[in-house]
């Protein structure tokens, strides 16, 4: 016997499938859009440096096919990997971070504050794909001990970022103090281990960290109804920058290492299209399996969030899931790319700079090339988006995108200069941290938050595969010290846009100055009364 529905549930169940398939087509064409808008700024952010480097491969630093090849794949990998990796960071890892991070204030219990950013942070850290090139280059320490005290440094500095927004503690004078710890310290450990102290800095707060921990900032600023609550949501990612620092410093007084071994990247040779395929083919599910690894601890972090305290719907559920599995393609694609495509082109490219007739042309070189690679770093997308979001497009991304690309294209010279010259870091280090720690009593808050965010965005990878290698290839060139000259790059990277972010606040605080006393002077108010119809008129 046919059972037959009432009108009224066959009408209900037809507008709910007409509704979800209409979201469902909604999300299609939207995932599309953003793809394409994603493929777009990958194109604009790798095409020039590709550009650059051919130029340089087919007139003054021939290199083999083989480099070249892997160079030109690596660059299609790092576009396509890019695309995933910035949508599914705007998709998954930005609401994530934000949940949490209000859900964790929201509580108003100190020790639950306490305890669980600490865990957080910690989790992180770990997942950082990063930490393990920064373990790789400090042999004289365990790996294992090193990633676990990172990731302790990390855990103990979110605390305080944490702690500093709830309290509205001001950050300029947070970093002066931790800042001047860090240079004691420094001081007191060997020369050879300075830099790879200062790089841990830069290395830690990679592509799984800075979105992440950024969106978590923000979370935490909503809970807060203050006119400062927007301003103290920047300075997580300044803050966790100093963990690692303090950490690597401190394990170098503990183990007193002598100095670290170096080991150069492989320079790739292939003689066959079937080589070259097995070469990426090889190191493909290396990273799938490293960037699961990495992900696995927020995942399991969130779902636990979910299910005791969010409980969010399941079209946002559905919205995260697609942007992790964006973001995890996207992370291996860009490694890939990054370490098999653009670490061997780096280090051949500045091994013939520096061992030509000419080697100070690196220095301008670098700089250009500086000015250009910030703009492929993942994380700094995240950045800018998140800074115009906040401020309202008082900060526009292009003013931030432009600002840093000046910052590292400054700190790339910087960088020849100390490969080619052997001075040491500490030199470039002191006064450059004094400056931009003096400049923050001069500007918005805002902008110093923004400022020390944006170091540790602008040295992730590409600067770990790409930047670290050229140095490296240039001080082999010229017959220097690989650890104490070449090493020091990415500490470099993460400090000069701390003055250039700044240098904008001033910029953009003289433009309101000019314009406040432009303004033409009021006139006295006319007393009509005593005035005749014409004049009134002519008024």
């Amino acid at each position: 016997m046919t059972k037959f529905r009432p009108l009224h549930a066959v009408r209900r169940r037809c507008e709910w499938k007409k509704e979800t398939g209409g979201a469902g087509l909604k999300l299609k064409t939207m995932l599309l859009s953003n793809l394409h808008e994603k493929l777009v700024e990958a194109l604009q952010a790798v095409l020039p440096i590709m550009a650059i480097v051919l130029i340089l491969c087919f007139t003054i630093t021939p290199i083999s096919p083989s480099i070249l090849l892997c160079f030109i794949i690596g660059a299609v990998l790092l576009i396509i990997g890019m695309m995933f990796f910035t949508l599914g960071a705007e998709m998954a890892m930005t609401p994530m971070g934000e949940k949490v991070g209000s859900s964790i204030t929201r509580s108003k219990k100190l020790a639950v504050v306490v305890s669980l950013s600490f865990l957080l942070g910690f989790i992180i850290t770990i997942s950082e794909p990063d930490l393990q090139v920064l373990a790789e280059q400090v042999p004289a320490i365990p790996n294992m001990v090193l990633i676990l005290a990172v990731a302790v440094g990390v855990g103990f500095f979110l605390v305080v970022a944490l702690l500093r927004m709830l309290f509205g503690i001001a950050l300029p004078q947070l970093l002066i103090f931790f800042y001047i710890i860090v240079f004691i310290l420094a001081f007191f450990v060997p020369k050879s281990f300075q830099s790879v102290a200062f790089d841990s800095g830069g290395v830690t707060t990679g592509p799984m960290t800075v979105p992440f921990i950024m969106a978590l900032g923000v979370g935490v600023s909503t809970i807060r109804n203050d006119r400062h609550a927007a301003n103290d949501s920047f300075g997580l990612v300044a803050l966790c920058s100093v963990g690692p620092i303090l950490s690597v410093l401190i394990l170098g007084l503990i183990y007193n290492p002598s100095g670290s071994e170096y080991a150069p990247p492989v320079i790739p040779e292939v003689n066959s299209s079937v080589e070259l395929w097995h070469l990426f083919g090889h190191e493909i599910p290396a990273f799938m399996g490293e960037i699961a690894i990495a992900l696995l601890p927020i995942i399991v972090f969130f779902a636990v969030f979910q299910i005791a305290v969010l409980r969010l719907g399941k079209r946002q559920l559905v919205k995260i899931v697609i942007g992790l599995v964006y973001t995890y393609i996207g992370l291996v694609l860009f490694l890939t790319g990054a370490n098999v495509g653009f670490m061997p082109a780096g280090n051949y490219l500045g091994s013939m700079l520096g061992s030509s007739e000419q080697p100070w042309i690196l220095i301008p070189i670098a700089m250009v090339m500086g000015f250009f690679i910030v703009k492929a770093e993942p994380a700094v997308y995240v950045l800018n988006k998140q800074v115009e979001e906040i401020t309202d497009g008082a900060i526009s991304a292009r003013a931030m995108g432009t600002s840093l690309s000046i910052g590292v294209a400054l700190s790339l010279g910087i960088a020849m200069i100390r490969v080619l010259t052997g001075i040491s870091i500490m030199w470039f280090l002191i006064p450059g941290y004094a400056i931009a720690l003096g400049i923050s009593f001069f500007v918005p808050k805002i902008y110093t938050a923004i400022a020390f965010d944006s170091g540790g965005v602008a040295s992730g990878p590409m600067t770990a595969t790409f930047l670290l290698p050229l140095a490296q290839g240039a001080c082999m060139g010229v017959g220097g010290n690989i650890v104490t000259d070449a090493f020091g790059v990415v500490a470099m990277v993460a400090m000069t846009p701390l003055i250039t972010i700044q240098l904008l606040g001033v910029v953009s605080e003289f433009n309101k100055w000019r314009k406040k006393k432009a303004k033409p002077v009021g006139q006295p108010v006319a007393d009509l009364s005593l005035m005749d119809d014409d004049a009134i008129i002519d008024l």
